[in-house]
């Protein structure tokens, strides 16, 4: 591909290279100082969405050596017709853990209520200081224009600890079934996980309960595929990355 054709692929592929460069795939070692291992948390409102929407960047992640950490805001207490809070909590749980097994990566379940997400003054502090126990070097979540109020208020907490830790790891943003939940995703970066979709596909097929073979389907198979053909690829992710504004203040 010439520089020309490059610079078509939607704006963005140059830009792409921040994520996928040397720097983030790069393969630890067996002797490398274990406070030296990076680490990623991938955050999202309810079991099935870090899977769904950044399990092939988590499966590339795990493979360079990195700690990658799927974290859980609420366990899909209201996901389940027929199901109360406690037995949908109960399922949807297990379906995570059988999906970090499969990804290689350890899940962290939150306190927050499925379809009752909350932005409060307690809840801010609960996002802020389970990030700052992580120390993580990277973070991906919800983009926050999305139709679902509990991707929203991930997506804000999210934010708020970014701003409030000092903008101590890179933040990037995924879709979640784009145009009928995220809305006005222009990727920065994309992730070539052409290498690793069927397990991905996997994971999330661990979601039993959640009728996946739709979803998966309708939604992330096309989503992958389009992503793949804007960046040139058989199947990509698409992310958004944040940066701070050098006059940002921190308030």
């Amino acid at each position: 591909m010439n520089r020309r054709d490059m610079l078509k692929v939607a704006g963005t592929a140059i830009a792409g290279a921040t994520l996928l460069g040397n720097e983030v795939f790069a393969t630890e070692t067996a002797n490398t100082p274990q406070k030296t291992k990076k680490k990623a948390l991938i955050i999202g409102a309810h079991p099935d969405d870090p899977e769904g929407n950044a399990g092939g960047i988590m499966i590339l992640l795990r493979q360079a050596g990195w700690d990658v950490v799927s974290v859980y805001m609420t366990k899909g207490q209201a996901g389940i017709n027929g199901k109360s809070h406690e037995e949908a909590a109960a399922i949807r749980t297990q379906e995570a853990i059988n999906a970090c097994k499969i990804l290689d990566v350890r899940p962290i379940f939150m306190t927050q209520i499925d379809g009752n997400g909350e932005i409060n003054k307690e809840r801010y502090a609960e996002m802020r200081e389970l990030i700052d126990s992580e120390k993580p070097d990277i973070v991906f979540t919800h983009w926050p224009l999305d139709s679902h109020t509990d991707h929203r208020v991930c997506s804000s907490l999210v934010y708020d600890a970014w701003r409030r830790l000092g903008y101590s790891f890179e933040l990037y943003f995924f879709e979640t079934m784009t145009g009928t939940q995220s809305q006005y995703f222009h990727p920065t970066d994309y992730v070539d996980i052409s290498s690793v979709a069927a397990q991905k596909r996997k994971a999330c097929d661990c979601h039993i309960s959640q009728n996946i073979d739709y979803l998966y389907s309708d939604w992330h198979d096309h989503m992958e595929k389009f992503r793949g053909i804007e960046f040139r690829c058989d199947r990509a992710e698409a992310y958004i990355h944040i940066r701070r504004d050098s006059s940002d203040i921190i308030l």
